[in-house]
C-alpha cells in the first residue's frame, strides 16, 4: 500500500528535497512478492467461503421456517411450499459456493507454499 506523507522537513536535511525545493516525502510503490499475494488470495477465499457457508445456513434455516409454516397455515401451504422450495434451492446453491471456495482457498495455499520453498508447516502433535 502506498502512503504520501506530508511533514514538512527543513531544506538542508531533507533528503528528498531537489533544486526545486519540494520538502515532501515521495510517494513509495511498495511492490509485494507473490507469496505475500497468495497469502491475500488465500485470506480472500477463506472470506468468501465462510460468506457461502452463512449464506447456506440462512437459506436452510428459511426452508426450515416455511416448512413449519405450510404445516402450521394449511389455507396458504401451496406457498409456503414454493417458498421452502427457493430457499432449499439458494441453499444449496450456497453451499456450492463455500465448497468452491475452500477449493480455492487450498489452492491458494499449496502455491504460497510452493513459492516459500515448498516446506509444509505442521501444526499437529505427530508431524
Amino acid at each position: 500500500m502506498a502512503h504520501l506523507f506530508h511533514h514538512k522537513e527543513k531544506k538542508e536535511e531533507s533528503e528528498y528535497s531537489n533544486e526545486y525545493g519540494s520538502g515532501y516525502a515521495e510517494q513509495t510503490t511498495v511492490v509485494e512478492d507473490d507469496y505475500e499475494k497468495y497469502n491475500k488470495e488465500e485470506k480472500s477465499h477463506k472470506n468468501k467461503e465462510h460468506l457461502g457457508e452463512m449464506g447456506a445456513l440462512a437459506a436452510g434455516a428459511f426452508a426450515l421456517y416455511e416448512k413449519h409454516e405450510a404445516k402450521k397455515d394449511p389455507e396458504h401451504a401451496h406457498r409456503h411450499k414454493i417458498e421452502e422450495e427457493i430457499a432449499a434451492v439458494a441453499a444449496v446453491g450456497s453451499g456450492g459456493y463455500a465448497f468452491h471456495e475452500h477449493h480455492e482457498k487450498k489452492e491458494a495455499h499449496k502455491q504460497a507454499e510452493e513459492y516459500d520453498g515448498g516446506e509444509k508447516k505442521h501444526h499437529g502433535f505427530f508431524g
